[in-house]
């Protein structure tokens, strides 16, 4: 496993690279899986993502296993409550966010039947293959982000600008950004 070549954003960090091997890219479609990477996304917003997937057990715990019926439920008290818990980022804005989207996703299921089934019409329902040679060329938001992320924050969802939003999309393969020499790009093309 160390002789593979890897996108260099993941470094050496065993969790970081366990995530760039095993997770980060492939497309998914499950709900609970997009509904927590959409929050934890959203909780990265001006840190580092290693910060965050150390992290991700804490929110785990504290987000009620990503249950969004749960969360929606939290109110103020809750929300005081989790500004004390050291296995998030304590922050009330991205706190209040958790329970604002965790309400806004309802809706949209409400609306469209699934998260996946929404998030994949922007695209076909087939994920976008890019061919980036080096993290240079890879962009930090893109027209589909925008319009994503646009859509989202009509629909009352917070923290979900492009450049969020093109995180997310990466992550969870609708977008394939490892790099060309990466041995995951060609693997979760599929």
């Amino acid at each position: 496993m160390a002789d593979r070549v890897r996108c260099p954003w993941c470094g050496t960090d065993p969790l970081y690279v366990a995530y760039h091997d095993e997770e980060w890219g492939v497309p998914r479609r499950d709900d609970r899986y997009l509904f927590e990477k959409l929050l934890l996304d959203g909780a990265q917003a001006g840190l580092a993502w290693i910060t965050i997937l150390r992290k991700r057990e804490g929110y785990r715990r504290a987000f009620c296993d990503f249950d969004p019926v749960r969360i929606a439920r939290l109110g103020e008290a809750d929300q005081a409550r989790l500004m004390q818990d050291p296995g998030i980022v304590r922050n009330r804005q991205k706190i209040a966010s958790a329970v604002g989207n965790a309400r806004a996703w309802l809706d949209l299921v409400d609306q469209e039947g699934s998260f996946g089934d929404y998030l994949w019409t922007f695209v076909d329902g087939r994920p976008v293959q890019n061919s980036w040679r080096s993290l240079e060329e890879v962009p930090a938001s893109t027209p589909l982000s925008g319009r994503i992320s646009q859509d989202l924050k009509r629909r009352g969802f917070s923290f979900v600008g492009p450049t969020i939003v093109y995180a997310f999309l990466q992550a969870v393969g609708v977008v394939n950004d490892h790099l060309v020499d990466c041995f995951r790009w060609r693997e979760v093309q599929g």
